[in-house]
């Protein structure tokens, strides 16, 4: 395996390094529910699934589209 010829200074490793580091997820608050959930994603609550404070699907409908669809 080839081997570095020269020596890596530290900036330069460091330089290198400072656009690994990782973001945490942007969590909100659901205006309906009150709910923490990621942003621009929906999730479900209280047995519906909400969008932007706005209930998208029932749980009923939901498991009628996964009957016909399986």
């Amino acid at each position: 395996m080839p081997n570095p010829k020269w020596r890596h200074s530290k900036q330069r490793k460091r330089k290198r390094r400072t656009h690994d580091s990782l973001t945490l997820p942007t969590v909100g608050t659901d205006k309906t529910t009150g709910e923490s959930h990621m942003m621009h994603r929906a999730h479900w609550s209280e047995g519906a699934l909400f969008y932007r404070g706005r209930k998208v699907i029932e749980a009923a409908a939901a498991k009628d589209i996964e009957d016909t669809e399986g």
